[in-house]
Order: C-alpha cells, then structure tokens, then sequence
C-alpha cells in the first residue's frame, strides 16, 4: 500500500497533528464501489466508522503541495483521525495581512509598505505576485481553524493574526491611520466573516450520526434474524425501544445546538466604528471587521465582537462570560516602547495572555471608558471568529477531546469476551447441527441467534433510556451538553478541586483587622482602621490608594478584597468626569481623600479646626499611576502624590512572602513567618502592604511612560 509523506501542522502545540497527502485515484474508487455493491453497503458502513482507511482505499499517496484530501492525525494519546477536503480560491497577492495592491517598485510585501517590520519567515505568506497576476490560495478548515498553504516552507500552516509574531511597538505603528476599505475587503478573503457561527446540524444529519454506530447496527440485524426465526412481537418491542430512545436523543441534542447557537450568536452582529483615516472613521457591521482595523470605543462601552489591544484611553470591562468573575476588570492602553521616561523600553512581543491587562476579549462587555484630551479610546483588532477567546471556548464545546475513560476500555473488554463466548456457543452450535443432519438455513439461524442471546441487542437502548433520563434532571438544573456519552463518566469521580471565596462560601469579605510593623517589631492587633492612632500614618494611606476600585453609575466597584479594605477606612474616592479628562492629559489623576468633616460652627477658627483642616488637606491623595495586579508578581502597586508634597510615594499591596522579599530586611519583623502562619491556619486571607517615597527624579510627568520594572518595589 502507498504511504504519504508524513508532516506536521501546529508543531510543538498542544494540538499538534501529523498531516499526510492524497488525491482521489479512480481504480481504487471503483474498487471500492464494487465491494459496497457485493457486500451490500457494509463495506461502506465500514469506511465510515475508520476514516483512515476510508482515504487510504479510495485516494494515492501524493505530496502535500498536490494534495486534495489531507489526512490528519493527533499526537497526543487518542490518535484520533480526521479526514479534510482541501479547497482554493483566488487572490490578488498571498498575503494574508498584505494589501491587494503592490507598490511602485513592485517589491514583495515584506520589504515596503507599513508591515516592513513584519516577520516573512515561516508562516506570515508574505509573497505578492506581480501586479494584475492572480494568486491560487490552498487550504483546508478543520475544527474551524483555516490553514494555507505555504510555498516557502512547502507545508501548510495555521492562519495567524496580529496575536503572533509582532512587537508592542509594532501595534503602536500600525494602529495610527486604521485600514482602508480595499484592504479590509482584501483580509477578509483569508479570515473570512468576523462571526463565530454554531452550525445547527440537520436532523438526517443527526439521525445518521446517531443510528450508525456499531451497537445500533448489531442491534438492526438482531431485529432481522429474531423476525426471520418467526420472533415479532419481542422484535418489535425492541424495535420500539430503540425509535423511542433515538428520536428522545435526537430531540436533546439538536435543543442544547439550538441554544448554543442562540447563545453565541446573541452579539455576532452589532454596528462599530472604525477609522479609515487618522479621523475620519465609517459605521460598518462587526462582521466586516479584519484583524488590523481600528476600532473606536465609545464612553458607553460596548459588547466586543473580536480580540482588540487597548491602544489609548482606559476601560472597565466585565469579563464574567469567559472567566466566571463578575467583578469589573480596568483594561488600560498597550505600553509604548518608544515613549519611555528614561529612554526607550524593552521592546517585548505581544502576547493576548501575557498582556491580558490591555487586551478586549471578544464576548466581553465594556462597561464604560475614559479618554484624555479629546482623544478617542481606540482598541486594535488582532483575532477574529473562531480565533477569538469566545471563539476558541466555542470550539472546545463543539470538538471536545475523546473520552478514553477505564469505564469505556473494561466495557470493550467486556463486550469482547462476550463475543469469544459466542463463538463458541456458535461453533458447537454447529457442529451438533451438521450432526443432526438439520437444514443449512435453519443451522445458520440457530447459530447467529447465540450471539444475539450472548451479546445483549436492548443495551444500547437502555443506555440511551438512562442517558436522556440524565439529561432531564440536569435541564432541570441548568446545565447542558452535546455530548450526552459523557454523562455517564461524570459519576466516577476520586478528585475535586474547588475554587477560592465565592465556590463554596459567601461572595463578599469581612474585614477582620490589621497589624502593623515598627522599628522591626509587630504591634498589638487592631480593628478600627478609622481611629486616632492611624491618622497620618502610611498603612492607612496604603489602605486608601493602593487598589483598581473603579466608580461606575455612581457606586464603587472592582475587587471584594480591594472594596472591603477601601470601606474599612471610610475614605473618599472621586475621578475625574469625562468633562475633565476631555480637557486634559492623562495625568489627572484620581483623588482619595478622608470624609469631610466640618468644624465646629464658632465665631473664629480655633486651633484645633485649623489642625483638622490642615489634616484634611494633607491627606488628599492622587494616583497618578497603577500597575495592576499580577498573579505572576503576586502584587500591585501604585505611584501616588500627597497634596502639597513634591515627593512622590509608591504603595505596594501583595502576598506577604512576595512583599516581605521586597522590603529592606531591618523593617520586617523576625517572627514574620510565625505570625502569618498563625494567621492563614485559622483561615484568614492575609495581605501585606509597603510604602516607599520615591526620588526626586521620578516627576509626575514621567511617572506616565515608565514600567512597573523602574520600581524597587513596583
């Protein structure tokens, strides 16, 4: 037999696949044709439940670059096999992220224009024929995921967006004049409509998927042979049985499609605004977008129909729909190498994960946004479709990895002993048949008929019974699935990992006290933040500034933790209004500050009202800066100024031990380790806070473009 040249796709990733080529071979095809005929359609039954050799028999071995049906298989532990059709179209160039026109000099793509930056190594296509030539593009979509065919690398290649391969300071440039409109007609030849798309399958489709499985089949010829050998009325009950389980179970699976699709497709198509100039921009349907355009987001906020990298302004999204947390998230604009305070910036490529702070997932809510000087908050598209965030959960849902569960290789095992006792049933059935010189038909019956009696035919449609049974009681509860074959795993369970505060216990936090460290030693433990000993203090200053706390339709919002605490001290927080932040830069900042409190009502001040008065004018904070927090750094911080101090001051909030490893030695105490054990047995979340008064060099001016890394304790 013909053996393809074997290569891979996706190399060195979790979904990496072995890819082998073939074209349809006429000799073979007939073949296969006549063996369908002879055996009267099980031969192709057969093909369809091994697709492996449903190619392999009917197509030749070829080279990927001339192949028309590519073969996949996964490298992981199931081996499962994949049968795809490769497809063409024609193009003007074979650039995915190229422009359809060439320029003057008629130099490839990777030489000239605003993408010269851009990688031509593996995988980016950048080849451009000459002009008025049209290019054939050859690919194959599987799982939903388009791949192109690579001259270069001789291989096809996975179709990548702005989310590989480019720098931060890259985005920055090309976000400047948005696409014009040939070029985004042009990209959306490759990546297509920007919709994530949940194919509702037809109930033929359904019905054939469901009733050729190897069970239903055994069970279809066990009907036949028992109506043969006059047994009609069992016959028919099972018959019965198995209309009433299938068309139950087609019933179930096309309603939870039906509702998935209804639920993906609830935002697939919304009206946006890009920029087709540096500012003139169009209203157009999200589903033209291409990854490159330039969308403008409004104070209101929006649903996100794509992936986008937050390039000016501020955001508040709600990310619940992919992260399972309900509180608002602050999404701020990609960092500019380029515009570093001293000089410019490490220079890092752009990933969605790494810099997930400043990056608007698709199916996420933006709630409101802020921008500076007139500036309009504008996000940079990088994915589109199913390779979006929402895109690639929907895919997981749709092509979920097969069940190799114990369960299912004992349940084999089992049904294969079964079949070997048969077998034997069958040989000495008719051994004693020939013996006693009974009728051919009448041996083959008897004999057949012990392995229906052996291997039980009703199996199938009682599992199917219990399995739509199950999935009733879970409607009822609100959770649905497509793949109903995993029900009966999800009782075989020996472990369970459950999630922090919210899981299993109430949502919200108490504050419970604090502790404070001086001269190397702890103080005695203390509960009311708001009293007399903490007035001026950095620890109440730290408890005050340092937090994401966000003000959105007038109430406060953001992180329990950071909620909590910033309640505990009875401050005030206001931020700047869109009036404010419309007339000036992004250095207005945001104000905390202590209640206000009125003096007392007297024909003239007296010291003590001075006093108050002085102190409510020094504690009048601004943030002028904040680095997020980090599950890597396992901290956050601010950089915040005092009203009437020139010194800045940095405020760090984070895990104990990363904070205590940051502060100089001689001001964390030597029982720091025994007093915070004493603190999480008893099951307290413990937070350790830090202050520093930075350098007269960092002014509030540079403060804006300088790293979280410019910090010895940021």
């Amino acid at each position: 037999m013909e053996r393809a040249a074997e290569a891979h796709v996706n190399r060195h990733e979790e979904d990496e696949m072995e890819i082998s080529g073939y074209s349809p071979c006429c000799w073979k095809l007939a073949l296969v044709s006549l063996g369908t005929l002879c055996s009267g359609g099980f031969l192709l039954l057969f093909l369809y439940w091994l697709p492996e050799l449903s190619v392999k028999w009917t197509c030749r071995a070829v080279p990927l670059r001339d192949a028309w049906v590519v073969l996949l298989r996964t490298t992981d532990e199931f081996r499962t096999w994949s049968r795809v059709r490769v497809r063409s179209f024609f193009a003007p160039g074979s650039s995915p992220l190229g422009f359809p026109q060439v320029p003057e000099s008629k130099r490839p793509l990777c030489q000239a224009g605003p993408l010269e930056d851009w990688d031509c190594e593996e995988g980016n296509f950048l080849s451009q024929p000459a002009c008025g030539e049209q290019a054939e593009i050859r690919f194959f979509v599987h799982q939903n995921s388009r791949y192109l065919w690579s001259p270069e690398s001789q291989s096809f290649q996975r179709l990548r967006a702005l989310d590989v391969g480019l720098s931060c300071s890259s985005l920055h440039t090309l976000h400047g004049a948005g696409l014009p409109r040939s070029t985004q007609d042009y990209r959306r030849l490759f990546y297509g409509a920007n919709q994530i798309d949940v194919q509702v399958p037809s109930l033929p489709k359904l019905l054939i998927k469901e009733v050729l499985n190897p069970f239903y089949i055994f069970q279809a010829f066990s009907m036949v042979l028992w109506s043969l050998d006059n047994y009609y009325l069992y016959a028919s009950a099972i018959l019965f049985m198995s209309l009433v389980s299938i068309c139950s179970s087609l019933y179930t699976i096309r309603k939870q499609y039906v509702l998935l699709h209804d639920m993906v497709a609830a935002h697939n198509i919304i009206r946006v605004t890009v920029f087709r100039g540096l500012y003139e921009t169009e209203e157009i349907f999200s589903t033209q977008l291409v990854p490159g355009d330039v969308l403008l987001v409004p104070p209101e906020g929006l649903t996100v129909p794509c992936d986008a990298v937050l390039m000016s302004g501020t955001a508040i999204a709600n990310e619940s729909m992919l992260t399972g947390e309900s509180v608002p998230v602050t999404k701020t604009a990609l960092p500019d190498p380029s515009r570093g305070a001293s000089g410019p910036l490490q220079d890092l490529a752009y990933d969605p994960e790494e810099h997930k702070r400043h990056t608007l997932f698709c199916g996420t809510s933006v709630i409101q946004t802020r921008y500076y000087s007139g500036e309009a908050v504008r996000a940079l598209v990088i994915r589109t479709g199913f390779s979006t965030s929402k895109g690639q959960l929907v895919c997981s849902i749709l092509f979920p990895k097969p069940a190799d569960f114990r369960l299912y290789r004992d349940a084999y095992r089992f049904l294969l002993c079964l079949v070997g006792v048969a077998g034997i049933g069958m040989l000495y059935s008719v051994i004693h048949s020939v013996q006693q010189e009974e009728l051919v038909g009448r041996i083959i019956l008897k004999s057949l008929d012990i392995l229906t009696i052996t291997v039980p035919p009703a199996l199938p449609a009682a599992m199917t019974a219990g399995l739509v049974y199950a999935q009733q009681r879970l409607r009822g509860q609100r959770i649905f699935s497509i793949s109903p074959q995993r029900i009966n795993i999800c009782g075989q369970l020996n472990l369970m990992c459950f999630d922090k505060t919210g899981t299993l216990t109430e949502d919200g936090l108490d504050f419970w006290g604090f502790v404070q460290a001086q001269d190397g030693c702890f103080l005695p433990a203390g509960q009311d933040v708001r009293g007399p000993s903490l007035s001026g203090s950095p620890f109440l200053a730290t408890m005050a500034a340092c937090h994401s706390l966000t003000t959105i339709g007038g109430r406060l919002s953001g992180d329990p933790l950071d909620l909590k605490m910033f309640e505990a001290t009875g401050w005030v927080l206001e931020e700047p209004t869109q009036e404010e932040t419309a007339l000036h830069d992004q250095i207005q900042p945001t104000v905390v500050r202590p209640p206000d409190q009125t003096p007392p009502a007297t024909s003239e001040g007296t010291p003590e009202d001075e006093e108050l008065m002085e102190l409510m004018k020094v504690y009048e904070i601004g943030i002028l800066a904040q680095f997020p927090f980090s599950s890597s750094l396992q901290r956050m911080s601010v950089v915040t100024r005092t009203l009437g101090e020139k010194r800045l001051v940095a405020y760090m909030k984070g895990a104990p031990e990363t904070v205590g490893s940051l502060c100089r030695k001689e001001t964390v105490p030597d029982t720091f380790s025994a007093v915070l054990e004493s603190y999480t047995r008893r099951g307290l979340r413990v937070i350790a806070l830090a202050s520093r008064r930075l350098e007269s060099k960092f002014t509030w001016h540079k403060i804006q473009h300088i790293s979280r890394s410019d910090f010895l304790l940021c």
